[in-house]
């Protein structure tokens, strides 16, 4: 209900009046409810109900004769929204596109969270100081916020892309991971331990890495990587673990982990021969360390575009996530589980747990949904999986 205060020099009507008034406020069907003191849940229902209409044609019945000789002041405009102001808006759940980010993706150190379009979220590198190189934090916190978002119901495409001109990431912070790659584990004395227990705890530090930025491949929802700069190493990892890669034509790529002695052991070497179609090439770019452009990523299938810059590159992969955002989420997860399960297994094997998948997928009222939108030209429109 709409309020002036008394500053405001407005006569106050008469009490009996106010009196008639505030009984007709109680007894009116459109007199507005009370607050709740609930304290809403972000993701609740939606927001449904975001805010309480609280136009004055809807609250006239509540107002007295001389408030309403005043007109209420205009609501404000709302600030119109760039793609180079998306990534630092913030999420607010709601049914509007209101970009706010969520609270549970609001405390990370080196990662930017936020919701650029209605179910597409996008999650930013953000050390470019340091070239966005990891260190263990980062990559647990990389983790954390791709199992997050897998669960996340207003979610339905994440775009992963890295802060800065420079680069997605250049890979591995080797200062702040020395004793990892430098095999100098000890124990709590901080003297050496012997070899066995050495190579435990380094298989364990390890298994973590992995599965952490195995976490894009784990997640139910798509995943749109964007890679620009310095994509070295780690990047290639962080890659093939996406669903959809693209890249801006100046971007410069390079497996390095041979150049500091070590075979790469987070992901590259088991997914990269399943990404693309030569295995001479790739044992080439593993074993020689060299560099490569977009072109070549684009001819061998690394990447499936290659865009001008890392803006345009950006601007693609928004496109896109609003695209697959605006389809069923029951097709588009189901899609992606099908195919992950594929790849590496019998074409039979792969038939066979389709039929088990589909055989509850096919239950969805998305289908119904879509072929009634389609006939009747229309956009369909899909619940919250």
């Amino acid at each position: 209900m709409w309020r002036y205060p008394r500053t405001l020099g407005v006569q106050s009507p008469p009490r009996h009046l106010h009196h008639q008034q505030q009984q007709q406020q109680v007894n009116s069907p459109h007199s507005p409810a009370p607050p709740s003191s609930r304290t809403t849940n972000l993701h609740d229902h939606d927001h449904d109900h975001d805010h309480e209409d609280m136009s004055p044609q809807k609250n006239t019945r509540s107002m007295s004769p001389a408030s309403l000789a005043m007109p209420p002041p205009p609501p404000p405009k709302p600030k119109s929204v760039t793609m180079e102001e998306a990534p630092s808006l913030h999420h607010k759940t709601s049914s509007k596109p209101v970009m706010t980010p969520p609270e549970a993706y609001a405390n990370y150190r080196h990662f930017n969270v936020t919701i650029p379009a209605p179910g597409v979220a996008h999650v930013e590198i953000n050390r470019p100081e340091k070239l966005n190189a990891f260190y263990k934090l980062m990559w647990d916190e990389y983790g954390s916020i791709f199992d997050r978002l897998s669960g996340d119901s207003a979610v339905r495409c994440i775009v992963l892309s890295g802060a800065g001109e420079k680069a997605f990431t250049a890979g591995l912070d080797l200062e702040m991971n020395m004793e990892m790659v430098g095999g100098r584990a000890k124990g709590d004395d901080e003297a050496p331990i012997d070899p066995a227990r050495k190579a435990w705890a380094l298989r364990k530090h390890i298994q973590e890495f992995q599965e952490a930025i195995s976490a894009a491949e784990r997640c139910d929802k798509p995943v749109i990587s964007v890679l620009h700069g310095f994509s070295l190493g780690l990047a290639i990892d962080i890659a093939c673990a996406t669903d959809i890669r693209i890249c801006a034509s100046s971007t410069t790529f390079a497996v390095k982990e041979v150049d500091i002695g070590l075979a790469a052991d987070i992901g590259t070497l088991s997914r990269l021969p399943k990404v693309v179609g030569s295995l001479s090439w790739v044992k080439d770019v593993t074993m020689t360390a060299r560099f490569f452009g977009a072109e070549e990523a684009l001819r061998v299938g690394l990447v499936s575009a290659v865009y001008g810059s890392k803006k345009e590159a950006l601007e693609a992969a928004m496109r896109l996530g609003i695209t697959l955002a605006g389809k069923s989420p029951v097709a588009v997860q189901s899609t992606k589980a099908l195919v992950n399960y594929s790849v590496g297994r019998s074409v039979q094997e792969g038939l066979l747990y389709t039929q088990s998948w589909n055989a509850a997928a096919l239950q969805t009222q998305d289908v119904p949904n879509a072929i009634k939108a389609t006939m009747q030209r229309k956009k369909p429109t899909f619940s919250k999986l």
